[in-house]
């Protein structure tokens, strides 16, 4: 087992554990200078006075993701075998740009859940 084996889970733990500490602590900071300054808080809710749960946006995103990346493979196996394309290119091109769209498409569904709800 090398250093590089070893490094790489650290780093990886390190940097998703950094992305959630920031992520915290921002909204927290956030949170207690409007207490501070007595704003209400309702910057947080839509017209409503609810909010659409975190993990209905995260969950519809990635299933268009991955639903962009599958229908991606689809059409880059159609350009290489059918058109002749080369699959170095077919393939993360192909791959890339759908899922892209994917993630488009998701953004705007869950703007309008988010409008709804």
């Amino acid at each position: 087992m090398g250093p590089g084996e070893v490094i790489i889970p650290i780093v990886m733990f390190g940097v998703i554990f950094g992305i959630f500490y920031l992520f915290i602590s921002a909204r927290n900071r956030e949170r207690l200078a409007l207490i501070e300054k007595g704003a209400d808080a309702s910057i947080f809710y839509n017209k409503n006075g609810r909010v659409t749960p975190m993990w209905k946006v995260i969950i519809i995103n990635l299933a268009f993701l991955l639903m962009g990346i599958g229908l991606g493979v689809l059409i880059a196996e159609g350009f290489s075998e059918g058109l002749g394309m080369d699959e170095d290119v077919a393939f993360p091109g192909v791959i890339f740009f759908m899922a892209g769209l994917g993630l488009f498409s998701g953004f705007f569904v869950t703007k309008k859940i988010a409008q709804n709800a």
